[in-house]
């Protein structure tokens, strides 16, 4: 079995010590069978996107990575995930509730929280659901539009096990333009389940 390459970080990256919980996601996603491909922008904020969401399994595997890389990633999830006691673990890994009905205060909170931090990546999933949908949830651009910060597109390939980084994409005044590339980036990529096409 192949040991996964695990890029280094860069400087701006936010990131934690490593620690014995790094060398365990480590071990976990290479006996799982997975690896990481691509190199991390070296960008201090960013608006981080995974695709395709079709299964639970794309949590665990993707906080599994984010351990595993070092990365201080916070991430958004729907708030009934965040019941005793799996709902302290995920607040440690970075969790943060929200109510998926209230996003345009969600948006405006985040946004917040981008101007008071110097270093801050914040995770959503476009897709909001582990459904098939015709059209992404935009709160992500609009989080990173407002903020004045990039969106990094991650995703997910079950067919060879891959969770790859894709290009940043400043917001343009254009949401649509902006949505139809990041849909386009996302097209060759396969879930567990589905893609996002």
């Amino acid at each position: 079995m192949t040991t996964p390459r695990w890029p280094p970080l860069p400087r701006s990256v936010p990131q934690f010590r490593p620690s014995v919980a790094r060398r365990l996601a480590r071990w976990l996603f290479r006996i799982g069978g997975w690896r990481f491909v691509g190199d991390l922008p070296d960008v201090p904020k960013l608006v981080l996107i995974g695709a395709p969401h079709s299964s639970w399994w794309d949590g665990v595997w993707g906080l599994l990575a984010k351990v595993a890389l070092g990365v201080d990633i916070s991430f958004m999830a729907k708030r009934e995930l965040f019941f005793f006691p799996l709902g302290s673990v995920l607040r440690r890994l970075g969790g943060v509730p929200i109510e998926r009905d209230a996003t345009h205060g969600v948006v405006e909170q985040t946004v917040e929280r981008f101007g008071q931090a110097e270093r801050l990546w914040i995770g959503i999933a476009p897709e909001g659901t582990r459904k098939r949908v015709t059209r992404w949830k935009s709160g992500f651009w609009h989080i990173a539009r407002h903020a004045g910060v990039p969106i990094l597109p991650i995703y997910f390939h079950y067919p060879h096990k891959t969770i790859g980084v894709g290009p940043l994409l400043a917001p343009s005044a254009d949401i649509e333009a902006d949505l139809e590339k990041l849909r386009a980036f996302y097209a060759p990529w396969h879930g567990r389940h589905r893609s996002t096409n």
